[in-house]
């Protein structure tokens, strides 16, 4: 843990920060948590799936509303072992001595992660300010997004991106996996090789241990 020489003490150390709530946040929060990683998600409350009404997302049954859709995420995530606060960022920046990318909070905090993951949806201001390469955007109202390889990677090692601020479909389906699938190159980045979570069913209807 790093205290920064007059600037704000570090007050938690993450594996991962994951900056954005909505779909894509919250399922690669996940993902991240399932496999054991220290992970946070910072919920700025700001994701335009919030004034959403879904009737098109896999496996709801039937309609669903973009607040309800969010707080079941939230609580898959937190039941697997993320941490979620609603706490808008700030400022993200790296420090190259520690390897490390330092968030500041607004609440006055600051906390380190080895990695980021930015799921902002139509915000890249965060992206601007880390010097990240920002490209026009192909999807309806939607003015600039982030310019990722196909795995999620930006232009800054350690900086990942995901959903609708990356260039994929605002549709929550679509941002959901894309999250899904930025952890799971995450993850396979961080023990060498591909990394897959699959679950077996036994016999009695319960899972296999």
């Amino acid at each position: 843990m790093i205290n920064i020489e007059g600037g704000d003490p570090i007050v938690a150390t993450y594996d991962v920060v994951v900056i954005g709530g909505g779909p894509a946040g919250g399922s690669a929060a996940i993902f991240l948590a399932k496999a054991g990683l220290n992970v946070l998600v910072c919920d700025n409350g700001q994701s335009i799936t919030k004034k959403a009404w879904i009737e098109n997302h896999y496996g709801t049954g039937e309609p669903i509303t973009g607040p309800a859709l969010i707080e079941k995420g939230k609580k898959q995530a937190e039941m697997l072992g993320a941490l979620w606060r609603e706490v808008q960022v700030t400022d993200i920046r790296r420090d190259p001595d520690h390897n490390v990318f330092l968030i500041q909070c607004d609440e006055g905090e600051m906390v380190e992660a080895q990695q980021v993951i930015l799921t902002t949806g139509l915000w890249t201001d965060l992206a601007e300010r880390l010097g990240l390469n920002i490209v026009p955007a192909r999807e309806p109202r939607v003015k600039s997004v982030i310019e990722v390889d196909r795995d999620g990677r930006t232009s800054v090692p350690g900086i990942w991106a995901a959903g609708t601020v990356a260039g994929v479909s605002v549709h929550t389906i679509i941002t959901a996996g894309d999250g899904a699938k930025v952890a799971i190159a995450l993850l396979s980045e961080r023990q060498g090789e591909r990394y897959v979570d699959h679950d077996r069913l036994g016999p009695d209807g319960k899972k296999l241990s």
